[in-house]
């Protein structure tokens, strides 16, 4: 005889509840050193030689103040900018810089070799500083940074990165600092919307901060004692030496592939090769968060479909013997994060039917057997492992804000990582239909000049009444 549906359904809670506590348990695992961080003293900047990669694509709306901030921040590096054959200003711009700046270099990448994706810009600027280099430079010494065009980094961010614990201690060859939402106190984010639009877009600003600046440095903390700690495109740094040991083969054109996460690749077979990166909330790049959920669903659409991608290195991460075991179960598990976000969007529906119709199952409601546990694992599952980022955000990084204000974020910020699986299917779509173009996300001043632009078209003329057009 086959199991009773109430035998089937106990048996799918269990294991339910059992993927509940071991998703809390691991987050917890994560929250612990996050919380127990604390700010170590800065190193010497001047110890090393400074190269600022910036790739562009369309920036003029924002690459004049990059310009100025990084040179404000990064006095003495070397300041690259890649022009990606925009379409805009962006050349001219940069143009008008470099008059008066020996340490500007202007990138040039014209068809049909550009807009090829965000590594073989990199990779341009890579060749075009490598052969600058004299000869006799240590590598180890020459350290390249990327930044994206709206980046604006802290003033002691590169004494912080020379720390005797970062790139001042010779085993560490990568490192990359947290990023910040600078618009995350901007009251109206839409200066001509209404109260409520503002409302959304300033708590979908926030969101984003909570993301950068408690969850993924929770995570990175992690990675710190796995060996798995993963670069951004905006505020990471590389050795020169370590550049090199990746830059094997002639016909990639440097050591940036060009999956649609770059970055992630790139730390990767950083840890392939042997080369350890560092992670440090000692210093950030702030950068505009996204008001709008149509600009943020195409951005992580492309970082989830470039998850996607670099899911083929799993077998050489299997193989790998310079990886240590749980540095290869937590690179599984980051490679494995799209479909597990697919499966348990999917399933997670079901679940609280299930759980639901256990409640209220006809045993229960006589009182004989009622089992709330279900609810609780679904609660634990769905809300509390992302819930509590809104306090543990206030109380790492905005410690003057009111404790039930971060209580109301973290039930924001569960909605919001939920609503990121669209943004997985509708990569899955694409991963499917083999589009792996590389979509660029517009910046706010785009964004906002195409909104004001479109409300200036004049309105359609109305129709012509139809005995009108009859007689014409």
């Amino acid at each position: 005889m086959g199991e009773s549906p109430s035998a089937v359904v106990t048996a799918t809670m269990t294991l339910f509840l059992a993927l509940a506590v071991v998703s809390v348990g691991y987050l917890l695992a994560l929250v612990v050193p996050f919380v127990r961080g604390r700010p170590r003293p800065p190193g010497d900047a001047s110890r090393f030689d400074w190269h600022i990669l910036v790739p562009c694509l369309n920036e003029a709306a924002v690459i004049g103040e990059t310009v100025t901030r990084m040179r404000e921040a990064f006095p003495l590096a070397h300041l690259w900018i890649v022009d990606d054959a925009s379409d805009d200003d962006t050349a001219a711009v940069v143009g008008r810089f470099q008059r008066d700046d020996p340490l500007l270099h202007l990138v040039s990448r014209r068809p049909p070799h550009a807009r090829s994706g965000k590594g073989d810009a990199l990779n341009a600027a890579y060749r075009a500083l490598a052969a600058r280099i004299p000869g006799s430079s240590p590598a180890d010494r020459v350290v390249i940074g990327v930044f994206d065009a709206d980046g604006i980094p802290a003033p002691d961010c590169l004494d912080v990165v020379a720390s005797p614990h970062l790139l001042g201690d010779p085993s560490v060859d990568a490192v990359q600092i947290e990023v910040r939402m600078r618009d995350r106190d901007e009251r109206r984010p839409l200066p001509g919307a209404g109260r409520f639009r503002n409302l959304l877009a300033r708590t979908l600003v926030r969101m984003q901060d909570i993301e950068f600046r408690a969850a993924v440095p929770a995570i990175q903390a992690g990675r710190s004692f796995t060996g798995t700690v993963s670069l951004g495109g905006n505020g990471q740094f590389v050795t020169l030496d370590a550049l090199r040991t990746l830059d094997d083969d002639p016909d990639r054109g440097g050591p940036w592939r060009n999956s649609l996460l770059d970055d992630y690749e790139l730390a990767l077979h950083l840890a392939l090769a042997g080369r350890r990166a560092a992670f440090t909330r000692d210093t950030w790049v702030e950068q505009e968060a996204l008001w709008d959920a149509g600009r943020l669903l195409v951005q992580r659409t492309r970082w989830s479909q470039g998850t996607m991608q670099c899911a083929r290195h799993l077998p050489t991460a299997w193989r790998s013997r310079r990886l240590s075991t749980p540095a290869v179960a937590e690179i599984s598990y980051s490679l494995l994060q799209p479909w597990l976000q697919l499966f348990v969007s999917a399933v997670c529906p079901v679940l609280l039917i299930l759980a639901v119709g256990h409640v209220i199952d006809g045993a229960g409601l006589t009182g004989q057997g009622v089992r709330w546990w279900p609810i609780a694992g679904y609660v634990l599952l769905a809300v509390v492992q992302f819930g509590m980022w809104g306090p543990l955000y206030r109380a790492k990084c905005e410690p003057s804000q009111g404790l039930w204000r971060s209580v109301g974020w973290g039930f924001a910020y569960t909605a919001y990582v939920w609503c990121y699986s669209l943004a997985t299917w509708r990569a899955l779509a694409r991963h499917l239909r083999g589009r792996g173009s590389w979509a660029k996300t517009r910046r706010n001043a785009e964004a906002r000049t195409r909104r004001d632009a479109e409300a200036a078209l004049p309105s359609p003329a109305p129709a012509a009444p139809l005995e009108d057009a009859k007689s014409r």
